[in-house]
């Protein structure tokens, strides 16, 4: 997860130097938009993948294709093989991204679930902090390719742990792939991404080109909407639409993409060229806009999760942002630092305000039939966003830079001797005398100050549509999933394909986790079992093994799942055997009819408390969410760790 994450920063701070190798600044924002959009689009697909072909062998196919797209990157010769290895990159990093969920998911039992969903959020707010520090070090101690080299170590490390120690699981049924709708919106955000990044570049805004590009990027919009209405899975179903909390939401999450990977990517072109840093100072110049993100994603989940409140916040951090985006198009070569910092703070605290609440709002108005695609549409939004503003950041740079460098060299030409190529590198441009560097740096400065200015209205956009967020009440569990770590990365994650019971049993292991008291004594005062934890607990794991198809445990085998002793588990297995819940067979220990009935009472035991703790999912139609609840309820109990005992068996 942090491998993926990574990638989607790392290349920040590298891209200067990436230009000055490899020529074609005009495509500078594609090594970002590339890896953005196919990642995507594999989140979409990955998780139907694994579904259908086991999450496993999705896992390992995920992390062989972001190797090999590594490997490839990191040895480019042009900018157009990096641009496609960074997208066969960015398909594998999609599939981490779904798959280590899901696999974590199968793997991790309910009571420890908030908990790693909190190491997944921390994973993607470390990539933020350090994925521009990392790409710059790679640049000014080793090279720009050990950006993408450095997977191939770690990438071989996760693989073989994932060979030999991942379970095989895989879902009962066959799900049902809206491939047609993913390929027409991926070729539509395509399209349209190619005409914001060649718009004024490549050619002119009113060439045939690219009106028919556009033209034809807005008729599979339409496509994919008619599509969308008859599909039997859609992938965005159009019915979110109908309610405006979802569009606001939408909207707000696309705006929150654009203006965060926007900054970022371009951000470190300033630092490098205009100030001369390094790249490795430049990553660090950018910790004072991750802070203010970072900060008030924090402050902001949990004001919310105490209050309940949200509304204020995207409509102050929509003015803070553009405030921000504005002030950043007030720098130049002679900023202070102190000042450069306090712009940076104010950008990111604007984004870090907005980020959590379309999340958290979708999934408290959200019916349950609705909440995986509801909640994986606002992902998607966002990333689509991050892939127009980078887009739309880079078009801008191309388009005003070779006029103004060009009128630069003019007025002031390198002397003789000089490298012609020194415009183009922050080093070598740097390392001209003052006064011939200072008009080209100028030049990139007054660029970077246009682009800036041009997209801050982006800003304005954003609180104009969140004076129309409604307030409403928010359910206990969206409350509880926005506070920490886990809450920041929602806001960061990519788009993840996941169905309703996916979505509750995250939000449900958030509410496990962070429960004050230990809702064991409940559940078992609900369950009216007349046997006490201990034996519940034994039950518990002789029910596992028969679920899966072996009849029933030793006790040597139930010891060795909590390594302990075998011999610990005789005494309570005998009082079961003569209290008629257990027979015993060679050893071998399983269920009688009485057994079975304790069973199915402990998880009703379950479904009564997550019922109680659900409350607020007022639901028109109850049956699916029924369904989901018994279906939860059964697979706590499939998954022996989750079973209820306050004291260890041996107590």
């Amino acid at each position: 997860m942090l491998l993926a994450a990574l990638d989607q920063t790392i290349v920040a701070t590298a891209l200067p130097t990436i230009v000055s190798d490899l020529g074609g600044g005009s495509h500078l924002s594609w090594v970002v938009t590339a890896y953005l959009l196919a990642e995507t689009i594999m989140t979409v697909l990955i998780g139907k993948f694994g579904d259908q072909f086991g999450r496993k062998r999705a896992f390992i196919v995920s992390v062989v294709l972001f190797m090999v797209g590594s490997f490839f990157a990191g040895g480019a010769d042009s900018m157009t093989t990096l641009i496609i290895f960074r997208a066969i990159q960015g398909f594998g990093g999609g599939g981490l991204m779904v798959t280590a969920s899901a696999v974590m998911a199968d793997v991790v039992p309910l009571r420890e679930r908030g908990k790693y969903q909190g190491f997944i959020g921390a994973a993607f707010g470390v990539s933020t902090v350090a994925g521009p520090l990392l790409g710059g070090l790679f640049v000014d101690h080793l090279s720009w390719r050990w950006s993408f080299y450095i997977n191939l170590p770690l990438g071989a490390v996760v693989l073989l742990v994932a060979l030999v120690a991942l379970p095989t699981v895989r879902a009962i049924g066959k799900p049902r792939i809206d491939y047609l709708g993913i390929l027409l919106i991926a070729l539509a955000a395509t399209g349209l991404t190619l005409v914001a990044t060649w718009g004024g570049t490549e050619y002119p805004w009113l060439s045939p080109t690219i009106l028919l590009m556009a033209a034809g990027s807005v008729v599979l919009l339409v496509a994919f909407v008619l599509v969308e209405q008859r599909a039997a899975e859609p992938m965005l179903p159009m019915r979110l639409f109908r309610s405006s909390v979802f569009t606001i939401s939408g909207i707000l999450s696309f705006v929150v993409g654009f203006a965060m990977l926007g900054g970022i990517t371009y951000l470190p072109t300033y630092l490098q060229f205009v100030r001369g840093e390094s790249a490795t100072a430049s990553g660090l110049w950018m910790l004072p806009l991750i802070f203010g993100l970072m900060a008030m994603s924090l402050v902001s989940g949990t004001v919310i999760s105490k209050t309940g409140h949200y509304r204020s916040f995207p409509i102050v951090g929509s003015l803070v942002m553009t405030l921000g985006l504005f002030l950043m198009s007030l720098l130049d070569a002679t900023t202070s630092y102190w000042l450069m910092a306090a712009f940076m703070v104010l950008l990111g605290a604007g984004i870090g305000l907005i980020m959590q609440v379309p999340m958290i709002v979708v999934q408290s108005t959200t019916d349950y039939a609705d909440l995986g695609v509801a909640t994986s549409g606002v992902s998607f939004l966002r990333t689509m966003g991050s892939s127009f503003g980078v887009a739309l950041f880079g078009t801008i740079y191309a388009g005003m830079l070779p006029d103004k460098l060009a009128a630069a060299l003019a007025a002031h030409p390198l002397p003789a001797g000089a490298d012609p190529h020194a415009a183009q590198s922050p080093q070598a441009l740097h390392a001209l005398p003052a006064s011939v560097a200072a008009p080209i740096i100028d030049a990139y400065a007054d660029t970077l100050q246009s682009m800036f200015r041009i997209v801050a209205p982006v800003g304005a956009v954003a609180f104009v549509v969140a004076l129309f967020l409604k307030q409403v009440p928010l359910r206990d569990t969206s409350r509880v999933a926005v506070a920490g770590s886990h809450g920041v990365g929602e806001g960061f994650s990519a788009p993840a394909s996941t169905t309703s019971l996916q979505e509750l049993e995250k939000l449900v292991g958030n509410v496990v986790s962070r429960a004050k008291t230990d809702p064991g004594p409940e559940i078992w005062a609900r369950s009216g079992l007349d046997v006490s934890p201990a034996q519940g607990w034994l039950l518990g794991h002789v029910f596992r093994a028969a679920v899966a198809g072996n009849g029933g445990a030793t006790t040597d085998e139930i010891g060795a799942l909590v390594n302990v002793p075998g011999e610990i588990f005789e005494p309570t297995a005998r009082h079961l055997v003569d209290a008629g819940y257990l027979v015993e067979s060679g050893g071998t220990y399983g269920f009688t009819a009485a057994g079975m009935e304790v069973m199915t009472k402990l998880v009703n035991g379950w479904r009564s408390w997550l019922l109680a703790e659900l409350a607020d999912w007022d639901q028109d139609d109850r049956s699916d969410f029924s369904a989901a609840i018994d279906s939860f309820a059964e697979k706590i109990i499939d998954n022996g760790r989750d079973l209820i005992s306050p004291a260890r068996p041996t107590e």
